[in-house]
């Protein structure tokens, strides 16, 4: 898109901006800093920055907390201050933003006390564009003095005076100009507002899966489900690779994997809580809380839950496959042609497919769609 865009190939450029946005979402997630970083330095991509932007501001995380921040182009960090709906605390994006102008002018101390003239001078002139957009008043009065006293010489005049006036008493008039609150979604109506969580998984799935992590005997309520599903990757049998695949999962613990199997009403699956580790390669992790699983889904009448029977051989890690669950449930084997299948090994309690689906102990299957998720305890 970028190149196309230097050589004037306007009309290539949107139909490449249009391909990434609506047919290879995996890759824009898989991607998503990079996508992020390049397309704020090109305004002529204003649907990928749009999209980008309604992400980061549901989940600022992303941007903020990535190793990336202090390098974001400035127009990119005031499309994001700037915005009403920017899910985070005033205070830490107060401080997000002071560290990133510091960032921009290298040998600039952090500690505000050792600081000259100039160096004060240097650093207003760095924010000038995004001080102005900070919600002070949405700061509490404890936050104001511990993270916004020590950087007055660098706000405008009479703002901290201001600032303190409105804590002291808040109907005073003041001359500084008050910006609107942003508005803070509660964790219901942002869960709400945004898309489903899987694409091919409900709530009930999410419960029933919730219930066996916590080896209860009765399946959780769809309202009472303790944790929460955060996705770490998706895409389908021909977006699927290694590198992805251990690029955002290795190490990761409390890992679930959906499968869809193509051609079936089946979903399989397998919780592992220690995650997989690629410093570990052909070796096995034990873990006696690992499962795999079936769940009902159309013509599927009842899940399937088998837990590890043989837990010193619970898990395998192969950074050349996709995740394994050690002579059970493979993903993407590259010494069998990068096939998925189910294994008949008894490591395992249960089948997980049809018994007659296994032809000397092997049951193939081809892969739909697949999601990969970290499940975190509720708040």
């Amino acid at each position: 898109m970028l190149v196309a865009y230097e050589l004037i190939l306007e009309e290539l450029a949107k139909h490449l901006e249009t391909l990434l946005i609506e047919s290879n979402a995996h890759w824009l997630q898989l991607h998503f800093a990079r996508i992020y970083q390049e397309s704020s330095k090109n305004n002529n991509l204003f649907r990928l920055q749009e999209l980008c932007d309604n992400i980061v501001a549901k989940y600022p995380d992303i941007v903020f907390e990535s190793e990336n921040f202090k390098s974001l182009q400035e127009n990119a960090l005031i499309s994001l201050i700037e915005r009403d709906d920017l899910q985070m605390e005033e205070v830490k994006i107060w401080n997000h933003v002071i560290k990133w102008g510091i960032a921009q002018n290298p040998g600039l101390s952090s500690d505000p006390e050792e600081w000259s003239n100039e160096n004060i001078l240097t650093l207003k002139t760095t924010l000038k564009n995004c001080l102005p957009l900070i919600r002070y008043f949405q700061i509490s009065g404890d936050d104001l003095y511990e993270y916004i006293q020590p950087y007055q010489p660098i706000l405008e005049k009479n703002l901290w005076k201001d600032l303190v006036k409105k804590h002291m008493a808040p109907n005073r008039p003041i001359s500084s100009v008050i910006l609107p609150p942003r508005m803070i979604l509660t964790t219901e109506l942002l869960h709400k507002s945004t898309e489903p969580f899987s694409n091919f998984i409900n709530e009930t799935h999410a419960a029933e899966i919730a219930s066996w992590i916590d080896k209860n005997a009765d399946t959780y309520s769809i309202s009472n489900i303790p944790y929460e599903f955060k996705l770490l990757l998706r895409g389908s049998r021909d977006g699927f690779t290694h590198e992805s695949f251990w690029n955002l999962c290795d190490k990761q613990e409390n890992l679930v994997i959906i499968i869809k199997v193509k051609d079936t009403d089946e979903i399989l699956g397998g919780y592992n809580p220690i995650g997989w580790d690629k410093s570990k390669n052909c070796e096995n992790a034990s873990c006696k809380d690992c499962f795999i699983f079936s769940l009902k889904n159309g013509t599927v009448q009842n899940s399937i839950l088998s837990r590890v029977k043989y837990t010193k051989y619970a898990i395998y890690n192969d950074f050349n496959c996709g995740p394994i669950f050690h002579s059970s449930l493979y993903m993407y084997v590259t010494c069998r042609n990068n096939r998925c299948y189910c294994y008949n090994s008894e490591k395992y309690k249960k089948l997980i497919r049809n018994e007659s689906t296994y032809i000397d102990g092997y049951s193939y299957f081809s892969v739909e769609e697949y999601e990969i998720f970290q499940i975190h305890k509720k708040t």
